[in-house]
């Protein structure tokens, strides 16, 4: 189940609200501009499979995912490195704030990961799960943590005329609660 936590951007240790029903979540995100939902898809991935496999998993749905937002360019973001940590490990760098010219559209598909979007004085960071479907307008600062040991498989969408994100250039991020494993 997703959760979203509210933050002011000047207390991030302490959340405004936290949420877990879907139906809050949705709504608290449609005030500040930005479309979640679950998607109910009927295609199973498991955390780390490869870009092949889980293209292959989502099939139609993908294909009608993209033809009804107009997102042709599919990232696919596939780890499982839930295990104690080894000798040559090297710790999770702190997430950078980004921001991309286009809407970009993250489904969740297995495992967990930590969507923060930074919206005027406000952070939202969703925690996302399984069938999580959130649309990041154009412009939209935000930034996506996996954790410290990632067990994630999600896809990102976006429009094929569209740069890549970039950093924004603020240090935001390195404030706000990581995503905890």
């Amino acid at each position: 189940m997703s959760r979203l936590s509210v933050h002011h951007q000047s207390s991030p240790e302490i959340p405004n609200k936290v949420l877990g029903h879907a139906e809050d979540i949705t709504s608290t995100l449609a005030a500040a501009g930005i479309d979640f939902r679950i998607l109910p898809l009927e295609a199973r991935v498991q955390a780390g499979a490869t870009q092949e496999e889980i293209l292959a998993a989502l099939g139609d749905s993908l294909a009608h995912l993209q033809r009804d937002n107009h997102l042709s360019q599919v990232e696919v973001i596939s780890i499982d490195q839930r295990r104690w940590p080894q000798e040559d490990d090297k710790p999770a760098p702190v997430p950078q704030e980004q921001v991309a010219d286009g809407a970009q559209l993250y489904l969740f598909l297995a495992g967990q990961g930590l969507l923060s979007l930074h919206v005027e004085d406000y952070v939202y960071a969703l925690f996302g799960e399984r069938n999580a479907l959130i649309s990041v307008p154009a412009g939209t600062r935000h930034w996506f943590d996996l954790g410290e040991f990632p067990h994630c498989a999600a896809i990102r969408l976006s429009a094929a005329n569209t740069a890549q994100p970039r950093p924004s250039g603020d240090a935001i991020a390195a404030a706000f609660p990581r995503l905890e494993d």
